[in-house]
């Protein structure tokens, strides 16, 4: 492209960028492009590197023998990758609950289980999850690096439905035919009657979802100075192939008339992968047409502030469709990269083949070679000495008769038979050797004799460290394979508070529905992964099943329950599960009537044994009256007893007699003093009436 045309370009996508955003500072298609192409080199290397293992395990190695000679490549690194495959997703596949999620604090409870079974839900029955785990699965062991697309997917559709059309009317009261009036207002009593149907058009959703998309390694380019860590990367381009009605049926892309779609092509675009397997086939249509956009992910000093803001842009062409901010809650790169064999600071991985290519070539060259020691025998082929036989037994011979051969030849020199020759045994440890070494280098055991506890010793010691050994290798894939899905789930998790409607109704049994409010989706949580694996499951399976064994005579029937449920959820049996957990014993009514009875009997003996009680207090009471009276006579006949005394001593000792005298004294003492008292009284009367008398006494 000369350079006019390049300023041509520029100045009209600018032009474009200006209509669609508002910014200060906006990027131009020059500058988008500028990353794009400075990436491209690193990308290419990669690719490189991809194509050649993919090529190893396809078993595409080009050999350069001679004309009739064995060109078999054997596909070892397949063979360990088909291996490879159910191991690493049937952990994921097998369990419907992948997601388990654990609130950061207490508050979060309720937001971490809402948002476990959304995760869940979403997965299980809004996409196709053993499709997404196969190909997140297999991508990963193919190519040494899976990245998944993380994005939302909304649609909405007009549709015409009939809407009741309602009118109030009065109530009419049944006992008068009249219309029933209202006693506080005196109008009459109107309620709302169906009188007709009409149609109304609604908008209704159809999608409003997640969506996973696993990229393919050709079509996406990351930024190359992230030293191996997505997250610091500044800007990811992302090419897929779309048509103007996909584009106008998204709603989300403008100056879709702008673009050249007679001269755009799929064809022409060498660095996008097709996806189609014809890849000649194309549609001629303008609304069909297959085109490429690139979708830019990154961060520009949008607002001319030096500081950068993460945006998101896609062009067809020459031609600006989309550019704004980036519409995900969590403002990251919408990308999540997963590493099937990590390699120090660099971003992509590598897969089993990067590690068994040469042994694949060895066993290969050494297959060939036997090949073509048995290829080039005449097996079966019989020899006859020219001399054995004459024509007329000649012929006999070849049509399977009887036959005379000449006497003066030895039968068992005269006929030779070809075979298949033997294959040095030097050929067969080769093969083996490497093999065993292409199964030591993986860590996977495809039944070729390579894995073994023989190298550890023949004990059951050594055996099971070998397993070990296996087991942990498969591990540590495995967890890096797990990390990604969590990364995944945290940014569902995201877009779910942000995107969902207020209410999301989650289908959880057949019969039960719980309500998720958006606004309860954004608590600080963790997320945890419930892997689960067949050894796993076997291993907890019979610790529960010895538990059980061991404790089931003293263990209560619920925790027995309980632990039966665990068993036959851990044998994949979630509706046996279920049931258990859910079980309640029906009641025998005999064995409940002989229950209410001896409980009635216990209560008559608890109430008995309390009326006992009562009268044995009443009966203490009367005793320790009883015993109060008896106290008091004993008191009293003391008392009359030493009166007794007393008076004895006293008449013995002359004081109640000189008493009785005192007391005889007084009295009479008292006498004379009345009488005393009484003269004197009578003298002083006398006196005064004698007074009284005279003359001046009136």
């Amino acid at each position: 492209m000369s350079d006019t045309n390049i300023d041509e370009t520029v100045d009209q996508v600018e032009t474009d960028a200006s209509t669609l955003v508002e910014w200060e500072n906006p990027p131009s298609l020059a500058d988008l492009k500028s990353d794009y192409e400075a990436a491209q080199v690193a990308h290419d290397v990669h690719t490189q590197e991809v194509d050649n293992w993919l090529k190893v395990l396809n078993g595409e190695q080009s050999i350069n023998t001679k004309q009739g000679r064995s060109k078999l490549v054997p596909k070892l690194a397949r063979k360990q990758a088909e291996w490879r495959y159910a191991a690493l997703s049937e952990p994921f596949l097998s369990t419907d609950d992948l997601f388990n999620t654990s609130p950061q604090t207490f508050e979060d409870k309720e937001s971490a289980v809402q948002n476990g079974m959304l995760l869940n839900y979403q997965l299980n029955c809004r996409m196709d999850k053993v499709a997404f785990i196969d190909e997140y699965v297999r991508t990963a062991v193919d190519e040494g690096t899976v990245i998944v697309r993380v994005g939302w997917e909304f649609e909405e559709d007009k549709r015409t439905i009939w809407e009741d059309v309602m009118e109030p009317q009065p109530i009419i009261d049944p006992n008068t035919g009249q219309p029933a009036m209202d006693p506080q207002t005196g109008q009459p009593v109107m309620q709302p009657v169906k009188v007709g149907q009409k149609q109304k058009t609604k908008t209704i959703t159809i999608k409003n979802q997640p969506v996973l998309t696993v990229c393919d390694y050709n079509n996406i380019v990351l930024d190359p100075t992230c030293e191996g860590d997505i997250e610091k990367a500044n800007f990811a381009v992302f090419s897929f192939e779309t048509s103007l009605s996909e584009l106008k049926k998204d709603g989300r892309y403008t100056n879709l008339d702008d673009i050249n779609f007679e001269s755009a092509s799929v064809l022409a675009e060498p660095d996008h992968e097709v996806n189609s397997d014809d890849t000649a086939f194309t549609f001629k249509d303008r609304a069909r047409k297959k085109v490429i956009a690139r979708e830019y992910w990154g961060f520009w000093d949008i607002d001319d502030t030096g500081e950068v803001k993460p945006f998101v842009a896609t062009w067809v062409g020459s031609t600006f469709i989309r550019m704004e901010e980036n519409p995900y809650p969590d403002k990251k790169l919408p990308f999540i990269l997963v590493q099937y064999l990590p390699r120090r600071k660099n971003i992509y991985g590598e897969p089993d083949a990067a590690l068994i290519e040469d042994n694949q070539k060895i066993v290969g060259a050494v297959t060939r070679g036997m090949i073509d020691i048995i290829g080039r025998s005449a097996n079966g082929q019989q020899g006859i000495r020219k001399d054995a036989l004459d024509v007329t037994n000649a012929r006999k011979f070849e049509r399977g008769d009887d036959y005379k051969f000449n006497a003066n030849v030895d039968p068992r020199q005269a006929f030779h038979m070809e075979v298949y020759p033997e294959i040095p045994r030097s050929a067969l440890e080769i093969l083996n050797m490497q093999n065993n070494d292409a199964e030591a280098l993986t860590g996977v055991k495809a039944f070729t004799q390579g894995i073994s506890g023989q190298a550890l010793g023949v004990t059951a010691t050594g055996i099971r460290s070998a397993l070990d050994a296996t087991s942990k290798r498969e591990l540590g894939i495995l967890r890096r394979l797990s990390n990604g899905l969590n990364q995944i789930g945290r940014k569902i998790i995201s877009m779910n508070a942000e995107f969902l409607d207020d209410e999301e109704m989650i289908r959880i049994t057949n019969e039960k529905f719980v309500a998720i409010n958006r606004n309860d989706l954004g608590g600080k949580y963790d997320i945890k992964l419930n892997i689960s694996t067949a050894e796993a499951d076997e291993q907890k399976g019979s610790e529960l099943a010895f538990m059980l064994q061991t404790m089931g005579n003293t263990m209560p029937p619920e925790m027995s329950q309980m632990i039966l449920a665990d068993i036959a959820k851990l044998r994949k049996m979630p509706d046996l599960a279920k049931r258990i957990a859910e079980y309640k014993p029906q009641p025998n009514p005999l064995v409940e009537q002989k229950q209410q009875l001896e409980i009635a009997l216990l209560q008559a003996q608890v109430q008995n044994e309390s009326a006992k009680g009562q009268e044995n207090m009443v009966d203490v009471q009367l005793k320790s009256a009883k015993t109060e009276t008896e106290l008091a006579k004993a008191r009293q006949m003391q008392s009359g007893a030493d009166l007794s005394d007393l008076d004895f001593v006293e008449r013995e000792s002359g004081v109640k007699e000189a008493r009785e005298l005192d007391f005889e004294d007084a009295k009479h003492e008292r006498a004379m003093e009345a009488k005393e008292h009484d003269r004197m009284s009578g003298l002083d009367k006398a006196a005064f009436d004698s007074l009284t008398k005279t003359p001046g006494g009136a």
